[in-house]
């Protein structure tokens, strides 16, 4: 999708002023810094070949690298370099997790594992996918009636989280996914997009097991 085709309140820039720079992705936030394309390539285009560079090159860009970028002009270049080396100066590292995989997010939920009613439990995520927080939302058999979407979001708004993971256990020890837990990450699923919070996963946990629901149909 081209910026040009984004509502306005999705498009990087004003999504960063109304909601702040920890709700962007990784290619929202060079979106922001580029700022627009031009005839040789749509702002998207351009921020997503920085990005490559960027993880090919593990952070470390030179004017060259830069320069190969098509659509990138000489004025964004500079902007860029600055920006990655002002970070590199103040970035002190955070001792919250990345969760950038089920397993990930499994290494958070051993303390539900053996509990002997189903635990549902919400990891909220910055933009980089780091956590922000891990709570339980609810205790007590899955329904669609007990997880309701404004309970699974409502921390994660005041989180400005830009995603979510949710977990619950089985207790019975099976990981056959129920109607119960389709319905409930469906819902969630649609709540997300209302609200621009991606969920990013449901994870089914046993004492010895997982399972991921998202994307499995």
């Amino acid at each position: 999708m081209k910026i040009k085709d984004r509502y306005k309140e999705d498009r990087p820039r004003e999504k960063l002023a109304k909601s702040g720079a920890g709700r962007l992705s990784d290619l929202e936030l060079l979106m922001a810094i580029i700022g627009s394309g031009n005839a040789q390539a749509d702002v998207g285009t351009i921020a997503r070949q920085v990005l490559k560079l960027l993880q090919d090159k593990k952070g470390e860009l030179t004017y060259g690298d830069l320069r190969s970028v098509v659509g990138l002009g000489e004025a964004k270049i500079p902007v860029i370099l600055a920006g990655l080396e002002l970070a590199k100066r103040y970035l002190v590292d955070s001792d919250q997790p990345m969760i950038d995989s089920p397993e990930r997010a499994v290494d958070l939920l051993a303390d539900i594992r053996s509990k002997k009613q189903e635990h549902f439990v919400c990891l909220t995520l910055d933009g980089a996918n780091r956590l922000i927080a891990k709570r339980v939302v609810t205790i007590g058999t899955l329904t669609a009636s007990l997880v309701h979407p404004r309970e699974v979001f409502a921390d994660a708004i005041t989180d400005r989280a830009a995603g979510i993971i949710v977990a619950h256990n089985h207790p019975s020890g099976s990981l056959e996914i129920s109607q119960a837990d389709r319905d409930i990450t469906d819902r969630l699923t649609e709540a997300g997009k209302l609200l621009g919070i991606t969920l990013v996963d449901h994870i089914v946990v046993t004492k010895s097991e997982h399972r991921s629901i998202v994307g499995q149909g």
